[in-house]
């Protein structure tokens, strides 16, 4: 296995993912783990992630003294700086920061780029404020871009070596290469992780943690995440699965029947359907900050199932489909000390008050594992590629305050939005698409009238796991018979806009 130090780069969790996606075990743990942590999982390499802080600052966090004792080590970023300021080399500050993709230039043979393009450059993504000033003993150059001389650095015979770029994302080119050379060349690792080996740990996972007795309440609502959850319980402790599926009134359109009739009747999983609409719309009322509706969502879905799980006799457990992106944006299920971008109503735990445990099968995984898990399980097609769907659902697609009006609006202007996509063709390309009503009316003409109405507005972004997304470049024919047809058959929206920004800088989602 490879043991990822985590010191709060908001990438962490990709690192582990392509790791993952060449058959590498590897786990995540703070740069503040205990010492015996790395005696008791005895890796066969370390990796050094990036992160938030300065090396040229006082009390920014290090890499453990006990890993500099022959492991394999592969420092990225942040992780290179640290590795040669604790090494005995220096880092500086830069007088011009580099963000963005940069022209990489390899200048020595090293193992680390084996198999990668015959061409002596290419684009990696940096990231970074500082700089490696001056190398360790020991170390060489093996490539350099114009903002970094140090831009990859080996010792060879130590089996150290450092990245200023970050090979886990995919704007590096042939970065999943990168960090597969180092599992298996560098480190010996044999590629022996799969999806069916993960399926089988964490069907033996909540068999342990239910028991033989144990009752679950799976929290349902017809997404891909919930939906693995549901069959992965069902296959792990069959009739002692009870799933209820709370309709907050924040769906999209035809939604709630979709789920009672697949969970219900095709799947014959125990489904106890619970409409708490007017419960949770009355609570968000005037509400417009995003964190406090998330927070009034994930306090009433809380409650919501409190109720539900005293009906049910024997109830124990609560199981949700928290993914890792969800706990990276949320906090850190490393411990490390990553930026919040924004709180996720299934993430944090469950007030004190709440009798049920946590079951979260899936909180290591990302999603394109998650679907892939679903196959393992025998999930149809149609379910494993449908998009994903924020637990909050509409009410972070509509920022500003909440009602029934605006809601109805919304989810007739999603439909038609995702019926033409699939019209033509595009939905299993696209990663998630969906349609946001702005907290803003414009002036149009509507008939020869004057009409004063809600602005809307599409997103579309490709991704292959949530945590970065460039937009889908419809044709511009496309997107103006969407628009035309959302203004002439939705009542409330008389102009139509495309979101064109990429993830970073802009979320996916709108709140």
């Amino acid at each position: 296995m490879i043991l990822i130090i985590d010191f709060g780069s908001q990438v962490t969790q990709l690192i582990a993912r392509r790791l993952r996606d060449a058959g590498f075990y590897s786990e995540i743990v703070p740069s503040t783990s205990d010492c015996n942590y790395y005696i008791e999982k005895k890796p066969k390499g370390i990796v050094l992630s990036g992160g938030p802080n300065s090396v040229t600052k006082f009390n920014t966090p290090r890499a453990p003294d006990i890993i500099w004792n022959g492991i394999p080590i592969l420092g990225i970023c942040y992780g290179q700086q640290t590795l040669c300021e604790q090494l005995g080399g220096k880092v500086e500050a830069n007088t011009k920061r580099e963000f963005g993709r940069a022209r990489l230039e390899v200048i020595a043979e090293c193992p680390l780029f084996h198999n990668l393009p015959k061409e002596t450059d290419f684009d990696v993504w940096m990231s970074h404020g500082d700089h490696v000033s001056e190398l360790p003993d020991g170390f060489s150059v093996i490539a350099r871009s114009t903002g970094a001389p140090f831009a990859a650095i080996a010792d060879i015979e130590r089996n150290y070596y450092g990245v200023q770029f970050h090979p886990e994302v995919v704007q590096t080119n042939g970065g999943s290469q990168i960090l597969e050379n180092f599992a298996k060349l560098i480190c010996k690792c044999v590629p022996n992780w799969s999806m069916a080996a993960y399926k089988i740990q964490a069907i033996d996972g909540i068999k342990e943690q239910v028991g033989n007795t144990g009752r679950v309440i799976c929290g349902l609502s017809g997404g891909v995440d919930s939906s693995v959850v549901a069959k992965l319980l069902h296959q792990a402790i069959g009739d002692r699965l009870t799933c209820v599926f709370v309709d907050h009134g924040l769906l999209r359109k035809g939604e709630a029947e979709e789920v009672i009739e697949l969970f219900s009747n095709y799947y014959n999983i125990n489904l106890v359907h619970r409409d708490a609409s007017q419960f949770f719309l009355s609570n968000l009322k005037g509400v417009s900050d995003p964190e406090k509706k998330r927070k009034i969502i994930g306090a009433n879905f809380i409650e919501v199932f409190d109720e539900e799980a005293q009906k049910i006799a024997g109830a124990e457990f609560l199981a949700q489909g928290t993914l890792y992106p969800d706990v990276i944006e949320s906090i850190s299920v490393a411990g490390g000390k990553h930026v919040t971008i924004k709180s996720h109503h299934n993430v944090g735990g469950l007030p004190e008050y709440m009798k049920l445990k946590l079951v979260e099968p899936l909180r290591t995984l990302f999603k394109d594992e998650v679907r892939q898990l679903g196959r393992e399980l025998g999930l149809p097609e149609v379910l494993i590629r449908r998009h994903p769907f924020p637990g909050p659902g509409l009410a972070i697609r509509i920022p500003g305050s909440i009602n029934a009006d605006k809601l109805n609006i919304l989810r007739n202007a999603d439909a038609i939005y995702l019926e033409e996509i699939r019209k033509e063709g595009l939905y299993n390309k696209i990663w998630q698409a969906f349609a946001v009503l702005l907290p803003v009316k414009t002036v149009g003409v509507m008939g020869d009238a004057r009409s004063y109405e809600h602005v809307c507005g599409l997103r579309a972004v490709t991704s292959t796991d949530g945590m970065t997304a460039e937009i889908y470049p419809f044709s511009s024919e496309f997107l103006s018979h969407v628009a035309t047809r959302i203004v002439n058959e939705v009542s409330g929206i008389n102009r139509v806009v495309y979101d064109y920004t990429s993830k970073p800088p802009g979320t996916i989602e709108w709140e």
